[in-house]
């Protein structure tokens, strides 16, 4: 029986039934409805690496068990599984309750999802801490300090891209890589100002797209569902500003230029601005440099992850093209591969030469 994450089993069921079991959590379950009238179960499940839905008809066994069970029930699925453009399906499903040593094995997650954000956080550590602006610097640190871990718990979304538990730490590193090359092109952009955005423009998100410290369901919170992200984003940065506003050292930056307020200012519109338009929820337009270039530096980790993960779950509709996957626009066609010269040995360089 083979094994699989959940991200895997998304990348290879396709058409053909894949025998496979998954070990996931139930995040949730809804109850709808079919046309015509019966009801049927929407189960969310997810692991380290991600999530899918099933659906479970009223007529199946797993309706019934679903009923019963509690959110955050950690089940190994054992099924046929297929996929096509609505989603993942299971027949011949058999499920079991994990505990003791598999359990806790689910819980440490997946090795190499792990590994990956551990690499990713030192990078968000490591450009941080080239940060020279004294503000932005003593406000990174003191935001990392105090809320760190809870950073490394968030995901970047509910859904579409970096939806996974630390899946947040995944998008701002990559963006911060992203930043620190583009400030290199463009050296007007004020780099301090950057890297600080990339930390905290979903830094709401803490609260919006949280995880347990045990688990890979993603909760609900008030505070994220009455005021988003964008909101509780900028309400923090000013409430570590005026802890940091305080502190001894603050005195010696009365005297810095820019000054103090204009760079808190600045920052601010990051957090504001950085979905780009106010129809995407962005309370006002991108009005500077590092604005323009944040919005777009998010918009491209956030499209590039999604055409990334529509890839490895799409089936063929043709050679080379593949069904459109929500959120994106349109069909996909298979990417152009990198021209690569042939390395030729010493060996045949000398044959040719003979010949």
């Amino acid at each position: 029986m083979t094994f699989l994450t959940v991200a895997a089993l998304k990348e290879q069921a396709g058409e053909q039934a894949l025998v496979a079991f998954v070990d996931c959590e139930l995040q949730s379950r809804s109850l709808r409805q079919t046309k015509a009238g019966k009801p049927y179960l929407v189960l969310t499940f997810a692991d380290a690496t991600g999530s899918f839905n099933l659906n479970a008809w009223s007529d199946a066994a797993l309706f019934e068990a679903a009923n019963s069970m509690r959110d955050g029930t950690v089940l190994r699925l054992d099924a046929q599984w297929t996929q096509n453009q609505y989603g993942v399906n299971a027949t011949q499903i058999a499920w079991e309750v994990l505990d003791g040593d598999a359990l806790e094995a689910f819980f440490a997650g997946d090795a190499k999802t792990a590994e990956k954000q551990r690499r990713d956080w030192e990078t968000i550590l490591n450009l941080c801490g080239n940060i020279r602006d004294p503000r932005l610097h003593a406000l990174v640190e003191h935001f990392i300090t105090d809320l760190g871990a809870k950073f490394r718990r968030a995901a970047a979304a509910r859904k579409n891209h970096h939806a996974r538990r630390g899946g947040l730490t995944e998008h701002v590193a990559q963006m911060m890589r992203t930043a620190e090359v583009v400030c290199s092109v463009y050296p007007e952009l004020n780099r301090d100002l950057m890297i600080a955005g990339v930390l905290f423009h979903d830094c709401g998100k803490l609260w919006e797209n949280q995880y347990p410290e045990r688990g890979f369901t993603q909760g609900y919170t008030l505070h994220g569902e009455m005021l988003g992200h964008i909101p509780l984003g900028i309400e923090l940065v000013n409430k570590l500003w005026r802890d940091v506003a305080e502190s001894p050292v603050a005195k010696d930056w009365l005297v810095l230029e820019p000054a103090s307020e204009t760079v808190r200012l600045h920052l601010l519109h990051l957090i504001g601005s950085h979905h780009g338009e106010l129809a995407f929820g962005s309370p006002v337009l991108p009005r500077t440099p590092e604005a323009i270039a944040l919005h777009y530096i998010d918009n491209l980790d956030a499209k590039l992850e999604m055409m990334r993960d529509a890839y490895a779950q799409a089936n063929q509709l043709a050679d080379g093209i593949y069904e459109k996957v929500f959120p994106l626009p349109a069909n996909l066609v298979e990417p152009l591969p990198a021209f690569e010269v042939a390395v030729v040995s010493e060996e045949e360089d000398a044959e040719e030469t003979l010949l």
